[in-house]
């Protein structure tokens, strides 16, 4: 009952759907029907899901993938005889919720920092899946998603989000203006969704219609879930509103739902980006006698957003907004007077998507976050390192040191020398930990030894990667945006050398780090060889042979 009352809370009980008022604009592109589904692609599904452990399952996952082959053609014939009459079994529409503290330093006895996590028959994931495949074809073939939303999308990421955001604000920066960043917050943003507005927005934002429209109605309609909690478990209760968290569907029905949302930012001309309900937008404001005409227009477009947020039962959590600010000018203003009514809201830093912006674009405190964190890993990690040979130990080094080391990495680039050194002290004392080495013994050999590129050459060797998968569309479109081959009037040579234009920047400390320059200027100066690359494994076999010459020559 705790979480249906914070969900009725949150959406309002006296709300009434309005949907004339949504004013959503008609898609041209429709899908009608389903494809049916061959038994290969069934078993090829079935061999890519992780095991659901639902527990009303009456067979254990891992035996279903086991003897699929015996029963498969009595499940496929479930699965087409759905798709082609759009309804879905009420038995795979249960839940099982399984409460999840959000974070571990969280008191477990408060309900309110647990998040409800769905748990759903695994035949029913394997139909989500199928449906899935399809529905995402469609609209990628009709370029239908949000540009600039990052979640749950093919070759995007948060560090794919965070590298377009961080580019455009250092340019910004190197303009001589001032940044203002927002990270804005919604509470329960998964499980407030409308069901009625929802498949409106399917229906007339994306174009679904017939069995296919049915299929999602049928989806959404008779919900039910129990909450497992240890071994006692709740009666069932109706899921009246929102998407299940855990389910295969979920995100992309959310992301959907959120469609109409960046008109309201373009309508402003201000630059956002999403990645699923985080939600964070930011622009230059420029300063005139200490004052900036662009705040009112940011603070029109929240009072928007807002509003929009009401029609559709989302709950913008003003509480958790938090504001930065970017810029050399900074030092000589008062930041309340920039931001006016945001003010209240400004922070010198804060976390976003994992990674922690600062101010002075300078990184120290994200830094400082991950060698505080991989020393604690590395020290719990060397009590148990004789249980383990040294391949799966090495594994675990990978797993929860590298990653971090590694972790939106290509927003290091151009960062003081001195914070390089204290990534790269962790990479050692990894290393060390791993083979034994002592403390005053050089470890360029041992580096060497373990084919591990130090942090510096990391750093460039992630750029070069996503700059090859940009150039062959192997990223998403938002950063495609930000890198152009040199165009010569004359016949030259150098016309057929797949060579980047560099832009031009003001502040070399702060323009040369963005990735649409700093990408073309690594990449210009590869082998052609590496450049002409014919495929992303060619790139990357070549690349790291090019730095493992250059880091231990």
């Amino acid at each position: 009952m705790f979480f249906i009352g914070k969900i009725e809370a949150l959406r309002g009980l006296n709300k009434l759907v309005d949907l004339d008022s949504l004013g959503m604009p008609q898609c041209p592109a429709t899908l009608e029907h389903f494809q049916p589904v061959s038994m290969d692609e069934r078993k090829l599904v079935i061999n890519h899901l992780r095991p659901s452990n639902y527990p009303l399952d009456c067979l254990p996952t891992r035996l279903i993938k086991d003897i699929f082959l015996i029963f498969g053609s009595y499940i496929l014939k479930v699965i087409n005889t759905s798709l082609q009459s759009g309804c879905v079994p009420s038995t795979l529409k249960h839940a099982v919720v399984k409460p999840l503290l959000k974070k571990s330093n969280l008191d477990p006895s408060d309900l309110a920092n647990f998040r409800p996590i769905s748990k759903l028959p695994f035949l029913s994931k394997i139909l989500e899946k199928l449906v899935f495949i399809q529905l995402e074809m469609f609209l990628k073939d009709n370029n239908i998603t949000e540009k600039f939303q990052s979640g749950f999308k093919v070759a995007h990421s948060t560090e794919s989000a965070l590298l377009r955001v961080y580019n455009d604000l250092l340019l910004t920066v190197d303009s001589g203006n001032i940044a203002v960043l927002l990270l804005l917050d919604l509470s329960s943003a998964f499980d407030t969704v409308d069901h009625q507005i929802l498949l409106h927005r399917l229906k007339h934002c994306v174009g679904l219609r017939g069995s296919v429209f049915q299929w999602f109605k049928s989806y959404l309609e008779n919900r039910t879930f129990s909450v497992h909690l240890d071994q006692s478990c709740s009666g069932a209760r109706p899921l009246k509103y929102g998407v299940p968290q855990g389910s295969i569907l979920g995100p992309i029905l959310f992301i959907l739902y959120l469609l109409p949302l960046g008109k309201i930012f373009q309508k402003f001309n201000i630059s956002f980006h999403c990645f699923a309900d985080d939600i964070q937008i930011y622009l230059p404001l420029k300063l005139q006698n200490g004052t900036t005409d662009s705040l009112q227009l940011l603070l029109n477009c929240l009072a928007e957003v807002k509003l929009w947020m009401e029609k559709n039962f989302l709950h913008l959590n003003e509480s958790k907004t938090q504001v930065l600010l970017f810029g050399q000018k900074l030092q000589t203003t008062n930041p309340d007077q920039i931001l006016g009514s945001l003010a209240r809201s400004y922070q010198t830093s804060a976390r976003n998507l994992g990674f922690t912006f600062d101010s002075s674009l300078k990184l120290h405190k994200q830094v400082s976050s991950v060698v505080k964190s991989s020393f604690y890993h590395l020290r719990l990690l060397a009590k148990v390192k004789s249980y383990f040979g040294f391949k799966d130990f090495e594994r675990l080094i990978h797993a929860f040191i590298t990653t971090r080391l590694d972790y939106c990495n290509s927003l290091y680039r151009g960062m003081e020398k001195s914070q390089i050194q204290r990534l790269q002290m962790i990479h050692n004392a990894a290393a060390r930990l791993l083979t034994g080495t002592r403390k005053h013994d050089h470890i360029r050999p041992t580096l060497a030894s373990l084919h591990w590129l130090p942090v510096f050459y990391r750093i460039d060797f992630k750029i070069l990667l996503l700059t090859f998968k940009v150039l062959n569309g192997l990223a998403p479109p938002y950063l495609r945006d930000l890198l152009n081959f040199q165009s010569v009037s004359r016949t030259l040579r150098s016309n057929n050398q797949l060579l980047l234009t560099v832009p031009r920047t003001r502040l070399k400390r702060k323009g040369d780090r963005a990735f649409s320059v700093a990408a073309p200027v690594l990449w210009n100066n590869l082998p052609f060889q590496i450049r002409s690359a014919h495929s992303l494994d060619h790139f990357k076999s070549l690349l790291k042979t090019h730095f493992y010459s250059l880091a231990f020559k």
